[in-house]
């Protein structure tokens, strides 16, 4: 058991400092610099849930082809996933509430497409999910996890205060700043589970950790390129 934990801990450093560079360059993106220092416009606000909300659509589709591409040899880790999709699938009803209550037309948002950056990440991330048992998306959840946990509620303060939004109109950010900590624990007890014996895992959840951070930033810095 100590052996399992040491590698947990191992594994887990070099996702933090994938992190640590993810938050360095996150805080510098156009739309999230201008919202931290209250340069936000509120149509600007409506960009970002429109586009957010074309890539989340596909967040459970991925988790979902992840789920049937793990074999029987890691059955809790595939229920693990399942639940992970049960409490993620319907935030795109969130997001669709708060784009409406910021004055956004429904229709448009429905209509809408995926900018490049948005189709750079899905197709990452659905490629990785295809792949047999890909234990390494647990690199891309640690990111995505990552985002409600440190910086969500800071987000969504920095919008009210500049904007006067209410929270009805910022909901999704503050739902994730409360609920993704309770997820990334449950990443961290997967972690010790001893799935890490599995060869070259520990890599590969590194490896999926940086290409998922940066592929999110690029769909932020492409809002509205179509």
């Amino acid at each position: 058991m100590e052996t399992v934990h040491s590698e947990s801990a191992a594994v887990m450093r070099e996702p933090g400092k994938t992190w640590a560079d993810f938050e360095g360059r996150l805080v510098r993106v156009p739309i999230i610099a201008r919202a931290l220092r209250g340069a936000l416009r509120l149509e600007d606000y409506r960009l970002l849930l429109h586009d957010h909300y074309q890539q989340v659509l596909d967040g459970s589709r991925w988790i979902a082809r992840a789920v049937s591409s793990i074999d029987r040899d890691h059955l809790e880790l595939r229920s693990r996933f399942l639940e992970h999709a049960r409490t993620e699938h319907r935030d795109y009803e969130m997001l669709e509430r708060d784009y409406a209550a910021a004055g956004g037309d429904i229709a448009v948002l429905h209509n809408g497409g995926q900018n490049i950056g948005s189709r750079a990440l899905s197709a990452w991330m659905f490629q990785c999910a295809a792949r047999p048992n890909p234990l390494e998306l647990l690199g891309a959840m640690f990111i995505i996890e990552g985002l409600g946990k440190h910086f969500a509620c800071i987000f969504a303060r920095a919008l009210q205060q500049h904007l006067a939004l209410e929270p009805r109109q910022v909901s999704f950010y503050h739902y994730h700043a409360e609920h993704d900590e309770d997820h990334l624990a449950e990443l961290q007890a997967v972690l010790e589970s001893g799935v890490l014996q599995v060869d070259g895992l520990a890599e590969r959840i590194a490896e999926t950790a940086r290409v998922t951070g940066r592929l999110y930033l690029l769909q932020l810095e492409e809002l509205g390129n179509y």
